[in-house]
């Protein structure tokens, strides 16, 4: 044990270095405790004990503070948390701000996230573990820049002028770089909207976006039910128009494959224009009401009624994909959905962490249809107001087969 963590100090020193973070502050004596407020022009912060394994049960929180002026650049060098595809478990959630309410990303496994930036100079890092499964925690660095300052490390940040651009890192010269997560915050004033268009585009193509992709939000937060697009490849978005004053555009590569990246413009305009905004990949259907177990619903016949063919195009989402968690609740079954192929998207709210993606699926009556936890299914249905899947009695729900794929992918290509 003692080799191994003399190995990973060394792996510390080696990976700081580069990054002039001080010499006092890698010497061996170095200890990680469960947050503090951190402030200057650069830093470094981990997880209690790093390099030893954190402890359960433990909720840390990281102030930083950075100079007036400048924005947070937040680097991991290290991460090794308990790995879940939706990080449900042990996760380091980074905010903008010192509150837990602008969200810039969760992270979990081994997966290292590019630089993230804050839209001041604030940020808030917290750190939840559980009572089980443990690792050896995270290290990264902190570093102040001046805001939409240019970079192969780090892009994103507020933009508050009344027009203006933004781009990938490297644009227009080189390929932006692999494993970067970049947020652009737009606020314009009260009673007004902001119109985005994107002149260029060119990000790894995907048929569900799932490695690299532009992601666009109402609001100032990542919130998949306030999500008006995911995009990827090389065709530009349709112009969007925001529904009130704030725009999050979030953009993020993995670590394989880059493209020549983007570059967008938008500018503010009166709230009194008629708006326009672009529809998700997919188009969509009217969302449900939400929708109570009544004793005339669910003693309806259980039966599906038609076929593939011909519940394609009412029906708001169609997906394939394992049952992954079934609770029980009120004469409903709440469902997680470990998603294999999207095949009609809508207004469906997809949690992506990696190269998964999942769903959160509600079974109005929970005999009808019945789904079973482990098993593979082809779902149709509507959406809720939030985004969350809505399976009745009358929706279409089978076990999916490897045959019906073929079905499924004609119909993909199918006007409604």
């Amino acid at each position: 044990m003692s080799w191994f963590l003399g190995s990973l100090l060394l792996l510390l020193l080696l990976i700081l270095l580069p990054y002039g973070i001080p010499g006092q502050q890698l010497n061996e004596r170095q200890t990680f405790t469960c947050g503090g407020n951190l402030t200057g022009d650069t830093g470094v912060l981990g997880s209690e004990g790093f390099p030893g394994v954190y402890p359960p049960n433990s909720k840390c929180t990281w102030k930083i503070t950075v100079p007036e002026g400048k924005v947070v650049v937040l680097s991991f060098r290290f991460i090794d948390l308990e790995s879940d595809n939706l990080c449900r478990y042990d996760f380091v959630d980074v905010y903008n701000g010192h509150s837990n309410v602008h969200r810039i990303g969760r992270f979990c496994g081994t997966f290292r996230p590019g630089a993230l930036v804050s839209n001041s100079n604030k940020m808030l890092v917290q750190m939840i573990s559980d009572a089980n499964t443990a690792g050896n925690g995270f290290i990264a660095v902190f570093s102040a820049a001046e805001p939409n300052e240019r970079g192969d490390q780090y892009c994103g940040g507020r933009l508050d002028k009344p027009s203006g651009s933004f781009q990938t890192p490297n644009w227009p010269e080189r390929d932006y770089p692999a494993g970067v997560t970049c947020s652009w915050h737009i606020v314009a004033p009260k009673h007004q909207v902001i119109e985005l268009k994107f002149e260029k585009f060119d990000v790894e193509r995907d048929n569900y976006c799932r490695y690299d992709y532009v992601a666009v939000f109402n609001g100032g937060e990542i919130n998949d039910a306030k999500r008006i697009g995911k995009f990827c490849g090389d065709s530009p978005p349709a112009p969007i128009v925001s529904e009130r004053n704030e725009l999050l555009i979030q953009f993020l590569s993995d670590l394989s494959l880059t493209a020549d990246g983007f570059k967008a413009h938008y500018r503010f305009r009166p709230k009194k224009l008629p708006t326009t905004t672009v529809s998700p990949i997919t188009t969509p259907a009217a969302t449900t009401p939400s929708l109570k177990p009544t004793l005339a619903l669910c003693q309806q016949k259980c039966k599906r009624t038609g076929t593939l063919e011909s519940n394609y195009c009412s029906s708001n989402f169609v997906i394939t994909g394992t049952i992954i968690t079934t609770v029980s609740r009120s004469g409903s079954v709440y469902a997680t959905i470990s998603i294999i192929n999207v095949y009609k998207e809508g207004t469906l709210a997809i949690q992506q962490a990696g190269k998964n993606m999942s769903a959160k699926i509600t079974v109005v009556c929970k005999q009808c249809p019945m789904v079973r936890r482990g098993l593979n299914y082809i779902i149709m249905g509507q959406v809720d107001e939030d985004g969350r899947a809505k399976v009745l009695p009358s929706s279409y729900v089978m076990t999916f087969k490897t045959k019906n794929q073929k079905i499924l992918n004609t119909l993909k290509n199918k006007r409604c």
